[in-house]
């Protein structure tokens, strides 16, 4: 499932004018899913994924409630933040960007219906180290 939602939130990132540098950029302290640039900010983009069933009572209110921050602990940002600091050191230079951004991508995925909803959360803050 979460595959899935990269891929889903990829392709919603390309259809909104951003440029994919990199996916699933892993070091053996974390993993980037996503890196794109838009408008010379580079983005690095987390993907959270949530799947329910769109006959099931409720599930739009349910996909309202959900907060992908929530799921965001000290440990998984601690990682965020030193695999984004690994990244810009290697290829920050490559990818033509002076600024960046850390972001949440939340993918609902609608199994029944084969459909998919993507819900942005832009420029977060990632701990100091």
């Amino acid at each position: 499932m979460g595959k899935v939602g990269e891929e889903v939130a990829a392709k919603f990132l390309v259809q909104n004018g951003f440029e994919i540098q990199a996916c699933n950029y892993s070091k053996k302290w974390g993993e980037l899913d996503i890196v794109a640039v838009k408008e010379g900010i580079l983005h690095f983009v987390e993907v959270k994924t949530v799947s329910w069933d769109s006959a099931g009572e409720g599930s739009t209110e349910r996909m309202d409630r959900y907060r992908p921050e929530d799921n965001m602990h000290p440990q998984k940002l601690a990682r965020l933040a030193r695999v984004t600091e690994s990244y810009l050191a290697s290829k920050r230079r490559m990818a033509g960007a002076s600024e960046w951004q850390f972001d949440v991508a939340a993918v609902f995925l609608d199994m029944e219906r084969r459909e998919a909803r993507v819900k942005m959360l832009w420029d977060l803050i990632l701990p100091a180290r």
